[in-house]
């Protein structure tokens, strides 16, 4: 597709978020589109439902479904099977990340952290469905670095119960900071904090 299209699309299959982590969706990126999802098994999402925006704010909901042999439930705990909750919260990073790039936002994302974490029940091997809601409070895009920063409060169903909410979580698109000639020592192979 065309970023054009891209920036305009109101829903992603997993092929389309598939081809965002290899960075083949977009045929004909603008420069410094470097942002990507994480490739499975640690891509969280499976569909993005929907994804709108109405001025700074906006709405994304998302699914994931749950596979018996999730690569967490075989080490997660080992006699007690569980899907870590802190999957839950990088899910929804992943998705603010999407959604800057979507708004237009050029470099790559990085989650930058959340004020509340509330877990109120667990997702196990026979669950069947997880649904990401996340209501963006304010995207902002920084003239100045070139940077944008998103914030947005998201709740967490499993089987449409609710067991997770998070407010306001935080992603950043930053330009410069990708490495992309891994494992070579180069000038972004050393972390730190982010300067752009």
């Amino acid at each position: 597709m065309t970023y054009e299209e891209f920036c305009k699309q109101g829903s992603f299959s997993l092929e389309d978020l598939l081809a965002f982590a290899y960075g083949n969706l977009v045929d004909d990126r603008p420069d410094g589109f470097d942002a990507r999802l994480p490739a499975p098994p640690f891509l969280m999402l499976d569909r993005i439902l929907t994804i709108t925006s109405e001025g700074r704010q906006g709405r994304i909901v998302a699914e994931q479904d749950i596979r018996l042999d999730a690569w967490y439930f075989q080490c997660h705990m080992p006699g007690d099977p569980v899907q870590p909750g802190c999957l839950c919260v990088d899910a929804i990073w992943q998705l603010l990340g999407f959604y800057c790039v979507w708004r237009g936002a050029l470099g790559a994302g990085r989650a930058l952290g959340c004020k509340n974490v509330s877990f109120n029940g667990q997702i196990r091997p026979y669950n069947r469905c997880v649904r990401y809601e996340v209501d963006i409070r304010r995207f902002s895009h920084l003239k100045d670095s070139g940077a944008s920063i998103v914030i947005g409060d998201a709740k967490v169903f499993v089987d449409n119960e609710l067991i997770t909410e998070i407010t306001q979580a935080q992603t950043g698109v930053f330009s410069g900071i990708v490495y992309p000639d891994y494992p070579k020592h180069s000038r972004n192979s050393v972390g730190g904090m982010i300067r752009s």
